[in-house]
């Protein structure tokens, strides 16, 4: 990676941008503070919302910190599938004492609203998800001063996200909590993914950008792993999600390790999206019957999700996590980096042992 773009973070650590109010001003002050890149999350917030947590977060640090946006989502949801599976889901309203959302309420998530702030008060580094911004969108940020980098799920989508001049990308793999970053959702794939280390491997020969490596990471010695298969830094989610400083309900904390959500799966239940969430009564009934339709189905469901929140049922609620968050630990998130570049530096001593002939002791 750069050195200009690593210069801004001691340890090759970035706390995932997560959406619906985890990825807190505290959360990325503390990640900053100890040597990460704490980034905040724009996604389902107004232009003014993101604009007092990017002022709130400045108040907390001085380090660096990145914000991250969702692209516009252009292709049309069929009506008609929408309609069905809200008919579905009316005994879900029902049962919360709440009423479905409206899925029209918007497709672009007041993307270019917020890319205006961003660009009127400029942040180290901006993010993207869902799509790739126009090479005139990352100039606009580079004359600002700030680094773009942009998911991709496939070799094709890195070679798109270079094609616009980002500054790196970040390659997200299937074992990620949340949604997939894919760039056009294909229903025909029914959310299949590429998984992490082979995903890595594949965009290092397809692109000559930086990487990001994002997906199932909760040790150091996975960091050193995704480092030694050609990435240049790790992003994780789902390890900083059970930190206190995270937003996170305290259910969907205590969730991560709760024996009684044993797996995850990809699923449209939420969002109409693939994203990955540990399953649970909702996504077993209604995972199998949600259409493509994002962020229409988005709308629909959060009304319920919010209720069962409130009502303190898990089981109606979307739990987002990877596939290690049965390895989440309760530390605070700088105790968490530090203890993550410990592990990260053992690693690589390890490795360095059996490059030497040393057999790792």
């Amino acid at each position: 990676m750069s050195s200009a773009l690593t210069d801004l973070f001691p340890y090759p650590i970035v706390q995932a941008p997560m959406a619906g109010g985890v990825s807190v001003p505290a959360l990325a002050a503390a990640v900053s503070e100890a040597g990460g890149l704490g980034f905040l999350a724009a996604g389902y917030k107004t232009a003014d919302g993101m604009y007092q947590e990017i002022k709130h977060l400045r108040g907390l640090t001085s380090r660096p910190f990145g914000v991250n946006l969702f692209l516009p989502q252009t292709e049309a949801a069929d009506p008609a599938a929408v309609d069905v599976y809200a008919h579905q889901l009316a005994g879900e309203a029902a049962w919360y004492e709440t009423e479905l959302g409206d899925p029209d309420s918007g497709r672009d998530d007041g993307y270019e609203t917020k890319l205006a702030v961003l660009l009127d008060n400029p942040v180290p580094v901006v993010s993207f998800h869902f799509g790739v911004p126009s090479r005139e969108v990352v100039d606009s940020l580079h004359r600002v001063g700030t680094f773009a980098l942009v998911s991709a799920t496939t070799a094709d989508e890195a070679r798109a996200v270079e094609q616009s001049g980002a500054d790196a990308v970040i390659a997200q793999g299937a074992e990620a909590g949340g949604h997939q970053g894919t760039h056009r959702d294909h229903p025909e794939t029914g959310g299949a993914g590429t998984g992490l280390l082979s995903l890595v491997a594949q965009v290092r020969e397809a692109v000559s950008l930086p990487i990001v490596a994002a997906g199932g990471i909760m040790r150091g010695a996975q960091i050193a792993a995704v480092l030694a298969a050609g990435a240049s830094a790790a992003q994780l989610g789902t390890a900083f999600l059970a930190t206190p400083e995270s937003g996170a309900p305290d259910l969907h904390k205590q969730a991560l390790t709760n024996p009684l959500f044993v797996r995850t799966e990809l699923t449209r239940a939420f969002s109409g999206r693939p994203a990955r969430a540990l399953v649970n009564r909702f996504l077993r009934e209604h995972g199998p019957y949600a259409p493509a339709a994002y962020p229409e189905v988005h709308h629909l469901t959060s009304p319920v999700r919010k209720a069962a929140a409130k009502a303190g049922d898990a089981q109606g609620m979307a739990l987002w996590a990877g596939q290690g968050h049965r390895m989440a630990r309760e530390l605070p998130a700088g105790r968490l980096v530090e203890l993550l570049a410990a592990e990260l530096a053992a690693a690589g001593t390890v490795l360095s042992g059996y490059a030497t002939g040393g057999g790792g002791r």
